[in-house]
């Protein structure tokens, strides 16, 4: 079997949510493939960066040059030609080509979008209402990243509920492990001027991730532990100056760090040397940046909401992420229990987060996709 993959997504240098997935997918599925007798093409719009696994045979890339509407007008056509006789196409997103003569495998990270379409500008909101729905109508199989997104899918587009299948997703183990090497974090401490006692928030800066109601909590906590400080570690999204003008209005300046967009080689690092990760969002569709902090040992305080109830298990310590006080106090709970009880959060973090790992998700990957194959050849008989 011939496999085609849209592999854009991946091929991105500041690798967020949707990108870090697909990037670590590709990965997963490479070292799969020498123990399968299927074939991979890839295709972008521009040439593998460096972290992509490396070309060889049974693994090719097909760089289509071309920006804008660039699965319209550079990959429909091509496939449509077929030069590379794929049997089936799989892209990690919302965007699939309109129609194919072979079976299309998509992937929903979450629906946050009609969830609180507030938080996007008009144009991206109508964009991805038409183009999600009809790639869901099209595809032969579709794969949530959680059983709360599939929910969600199902809730939205009824139809489909056949078509879907569930493949959490994992996490580096080589990379977020425990105990990390105390060097490391006294190294990435200095280099953003953090002081021992501090909470981190990992991941972009947007509405939908409640870094304002984290900000709000923030300044509860510091009246019953003066020294917290709170590392935001994301690049900006949309909509984020209120969470700066949030900080400047509780006078939070001096106990808040921005350090801005983090690489890859620097996460492990904040997650080990942080005394909570901590995740307050309205809505997740998987969670990745919570199962890498618990891979390092690092307690989780995150929302009672979307698929983190999934990642976290009984590990984590919930909260309200309407209510900042909630978020204060499972906060509290962590930054103020003794050492025994903060070493068992610990050891339960690091028992859940093995439970994950990104060579289960390639392989119910693949899975899916020789369903997908299957699936169009009995249509034919």
């Amino acid at each position: 079997m011939i496999i085609g993959i849209d592999g854009n997504e991946a091929n991105i240098t500041h690798r967020l949510g949707v990108n870090q997935y697909a990037a670590e997918l590709l990965k997963a599925l490479e070292k799969l493939a020498p123990r399968r007798e299927h074939e991979w093409v890839i295709y972008l719009s521009q040439p593998p960066l460096p972290h992509l696994p490396h070309e060889r045979k049974g693994w090719k890339y097909v760089v289509l040059h071309g920006e804008g509407l660039w699965v319209l007008r550079k990959l429909t056509p091509y496939l449509w030609r077929n030069k590379d006789k794929i049997n089936v196409l799989f892209t990690p997103s919302h965007y699939t080509p309109p129609f194919l003569p072979k079976p299309i495998v998509m992937s929903i990270m979450d629906l946050n979008y009609l969830k609180y379409p507030q938080f996007l500008t008009k144009k991206d909101l109508l964009q991805l209402k038409i183009w999600t729905q009809t790639s869901l109508t099209n595809a032969a199989r579709v794969i949530a990243i959680s059983e709360s997104t599939k929910n969600e899918i199902i809730k939205n587009y009824p139809r489909i509920k056949k078509k879907i299948s569930v493949t959490p997703l994992g996490y580096d183990k080589n990379q977020f492990f425990y105990p990390y090497p105390k060097t490391k974090i006294e190294k990435i401490k200095k280099k953003y001027g953090i002081k021992d006692n501090y909470l981190l928030y990992l991941g972009a800066l947007k509405p939908n991730k409640n870094v304002e109601g984290l900000v709000e909590a923030i300044s509860l906590v510091k009246g019953k532990v003066p020294d917290i400080t709170l590392v935001i570690a994301g690049k900006k999204g949309w909509l984020y100056e209120p969470i700066f003008k949030k900080v400047s209005e509780l006078a939070l300046k001096e106990s808040v760090i921005f350090t801005d967009y983090i690489p890859e080689e620097e996460k492990a690092a904040l997650y080990a040397g942080a005394r909570a990760l901590v995740s307050p969002s309205f809505w997740e569709g998987f969670g990745m940046h919570v199962l890498e902090g618990m891979g390092t040992g690092c307690p989780v305080v995150i929302s009672k909401a979307g698929s983190l109830e999934e990642v976290g298990g009984t590990a984590a310590i919930y909260v309200d992420p309407q209510k900042p006080m909630s978020i204060a106090e499972g906060i509290l709970s962590v930054v103020e229990a003794p050492p025994s009880r903060y070493n068992k959060l610990k050891k339960k973090v690091l028992n859940q987060a093995r439970k994950f790992s990104w060579e289960k998700t390639a392989r119910e990957t693949l899975k899916t996709l020789e369903e997908a194959v299957g699936t169009k050849d009995q249509e034919k008989c």
